[in-house]
């Protein structure tokens, strides 16, 4: 594997890793767009609510083959003119969007969208590989808060702007977001030059030699698909308790509820920071020990919703301090392969929370939210397992 020279570090202003943040938040919102539009789609097009759903499918069958074959070549492409230029074709396909005539050329024109907003997968081994080793987690916390703020606000903000001018109005906005943003990284960002030579096939095949020889980026893997498996079980089966007694809340109000998390935003900065300071496996150890309490306050939000919003905070911040102890972990171990170890990292998380909504769905169905909830714990009893091993049998210091 070719191994070329990486980047120098270099100390990143404030106002730049601000800027990556926005652009990791803004490029992820595309795919969630469309999720509140549903109803008003199905009856602008006349059909059924279930067709329409397909935009969901859609984007979530775009984004994990971005993840799988378009994050890696963030290794051979020079990131800068990668991430503006995707973001630009990103711009151009959202206007595509806004003006599908049917709903078939609308899903074609979400489903690359989603393809292309993967950008934001590329901007975090971006960053990471611009920062300096003394505040790579700091940098990546910043830029992951950008990114989990842009999933939890994109559903709001695309039901306010379609209350204000219809569903089209959404996807233009996100294209000028899309246009300006590409100009202010080709003239904010510095050229990040690449840390591979290798041709496309070789650049996939690599992919999976790190994983079969390197134990700690399998474990952290893992340790992904466990936390996002967990973060899915959570927003899968809440609106389901939300909406039925005790509760019996409105989808206005439900929607609400995605606020909660804003709180492991919040957290993703300090828990960089506390991983640049060498308390990442510290990290890991409470963030899965919060992730299993979180389990115990959300089965007790059954009947109460002070337990139940304590539930959603805390498993929150156990993923964001998860998250990032994670990505700190591989990018620190894998400096010259930062965007493939990010897109293996990546579709690990995605097929957890992939099999966890498969289970959620069926399990909800047959024992409601306490089964759900013991789901929940025993993925989090996985994670603890896995990391057990770790600690045990620490990853040889030097991979093959």
């Amino acid at each position: 594997m070719s191994t070329q020279a990486q980047a120098a570090p270099t100390h990143l202003g404030r106002p730049t890793v601000l800027l990556l943040a926005v652009v990791c938040g803004a490029a992820v919102a595309n795919i969630y767009y469309a999720q509140p539009l549903l109803p008003v789609v199905a009856r602008a097009f006349s059909v059924g609510e279930g067709q329409a759903g397909l935009l969901v499918t859609a984007s979530q069958i775009g984004y994990a083959l971005a993840l799988a074959f378009l994050v890696p070549i963030g290794d051979v492409l020079e990131r800068r003119r990668l991430v503006s230029t995707l973001l630009l074709v990103t711009g151009v396909l959202l206007v595509g969007a806004a003006a599908a005539p049917s709903l078939g050329v609308l899903l074609a024109a979400v489903a690359i969208v989603a393809v292309t907003s993967a950008v934001a997968q590329i901007v975090v081994p971006m960053a990471a590989s611009l920062a300096s080793d003394e505040n790579r987690g700091s940098v990546v916390g910043t830029v992951m808060s950008g990114l989990l703020v842009g999933i939890l606000l994109a559903r709001t903000v695309a039901g306010l702007v379609a209350e204000i001018g219809g569903w089209r109005l959404v996807f233009v906005l996100a294209a000028v977001v899309m246009v300006v943003l590409a100009g202010l990284v080709r003239l904010a960002l510095p050229r990040v030059p690449t840390s591979s030579d290798e041709s496309y096939p070789a650049l996939l095949r690599s992919v999976g030699t790190i994983v079969r020889h390197d134990s700690l980026v399998r474990r952290r893997m893992v340790l992904g698909g466990v936390g996002f498996g967990c973060f899915t079980i959570l927003w899968t089966s809440l609106s389901f308790l939300l909406a039925a007694p005790p509760y019996s809340y409105g989808s206005g109000v439900i929607g609400l509820f995605g606020l909660a998390g804003l709180a492991g935003a919040l957290t993703a900065v300090w828990a960089g920071r506390f991983a640049d300071r060498g308390h990442g496996r510290r990290s890991v150890t409470v963030g899965l020990g919060l992730l299993l309490v979180s389990w115990g306050l959300l089965a007790l939000g059954g009947s109460s919703l002070v337990a139940l919003i304590a539930g959603i905070v805390v498993l929150d911040l156990a993923q964001q301090l998860l998250q990032i102890s994670h990505q700190h972990a591989i990018y620190r171990r894998r400096p010259a392969a930062r965007s493939r170890v990010t897109s293996a990292f990546l579709v690990s998380a995605f097929i957890g929370g992939a099999i966890a909504s498969a289970l959620t769905s069926a399990l909800y169905a047959l024992v409601g939210w306490p089964g759900v909830c013991a789901l929940g714990a025993a993925m989090a009893l996985v994670g603890i397992a896995t990391w057990a091993l770790e600690l045990r049998r620490p990853s040889p210091a030097d991979p093959v």
